[in-house]
């Protein structure tokens, strides 16, 4: 194996939201971006200009939602006739088209100009805006990362992230679970006598359950479980769905084909799910949403709960 030199970074490649973290001072650094946030969402976005990635990019996706790329994850070492492909393919303001050997490719439009790229591109360019970072940051290239991925990644999509880390300049020095990742984020392998661990993930898009064995700093996984197409999105359509059908019945309008006022509900729908959290009922207010329609809504706990409960159900089938 080549020798290892210069600065190594840990990355946490994610569905929805990436970060980045450094070994410094005897702890792990997570580092903040340029806007003061330690997570950076998985967004780029193309226009007649330039390129946007990370909150840049999320931040106008309302304004350009079919050039605005984000769910590669969800791509990534897939078949562009995967169900679970077909499936989120409705759900995204993007093109997706089947490209050689029955892969995915992600259709915008830059620089004036129809391109298509890659799942892998798509995520080496989050991978590179994440290198940006720990650059600014440490003063110096980074060339050497760490990558996590879902325990239940199949080789094609580990492999395919490797690729993505390549094109990114990066020399990914070693693919790592996620669930493994947050055992040694935890210190779980610091604490003494042998035990039974359980990491229960639920990301943006992805689940996993791991049964691990700790004794004495080694990691041995006893069981591993998940879905790697079960997260925080699959929520938010509930949702979308849900208010989708909600302005219909109130305006006897339908907008599921407007990518914009779709953009602008999922939007609303990601706080909302956040809001209730910690509250028992979530308001959405969205004014003008569609054809000059203001739109207020709301939706209780209960209810969201009840919306999702197959998706509750299928997140404890693997424990």
């Amino acid at each position: 194996m080549a020798t290892v030199t210069g600065e190594s970074v840990g990355i946490d490649l994610g569905t929805t939201y990436s970060c980045v973290g450094v070994w410094q001072n005897d702890r792990v650094e997570i580092i903040a971006n340029d806007q003061g946030n330690r997570t950076t969402p998985s967004y780029v976005s193309f226009n007649d200009t330039e390129r946007l990635i990370g909150d840049a990019a999320k931040a106008q996706a309302s304004m350009n939602a079919t050039n605005t790329v984000f769910d590669a994850k969800r791509l990534i070492g897939r078949k562009f006739a995967d169900s679970g492909v077909q499936s989120d393919m409705k759900h995204w303001p993007f093109k997706v088209r089947p490209g050689p050997g029955g892969s995915p490719l992600i259709e915008v439009n830059y620089k004036g100009e129809t391109k298509q790229f890659k799942a892998e591109e798509i995520s080496s360019m989050v991978l590179g805006k994440m290198k940006e970072i720990a650059e600014a940051y440490l003063g110096k290239e980074v060339k050497n990362a760490v990558v996590t991925v879902p325990a239940y990644f199949n080789d094609s999509q580990r492999q395919a992230t490797k690729d993505a880390g390549s094109i990114a300049g990066l020399n990914v020095q070693r693919i790592i679970n996620e669930p493994t990742a947050a055992a040694i984020a935890y210190g779980l392998d610091k604490k003494g006598s042998e035990k039974n661990v359980l990491i229960f993930d639920l990301g943006g898009g992805t689940f996993d359950v791991s049964l691990l064995t700790i004794d004495d700093g080694v990691f041995e996984v006893k069981a591993t479980a998940g879905d790697t197409h079960l997260g925080g999105e699959d929520f938010d359509n509930r949702l979308v769905d849900y208010f989708l059908q909600d302005f219909k019945r109130r305006h006897r309008k339908d907008m599921t084909q407007n990518e914009r006022a779709l953009r602008r509900l999922r939007t609303a729908c990601e706080r909302a799910k956040r809001t209730l959290s910690n509250a028992t009922q979530a308001h959405i207010e969205i004014d003008s949403l569609f054809e000059g329609i203001d739109f207020n809504s709301t939706i209780t706990r209960a209810r969201f709960e009840d919306l999702c409960m197959d998706y509750f159900k299928k997140c404890m089938d693997p424990v």
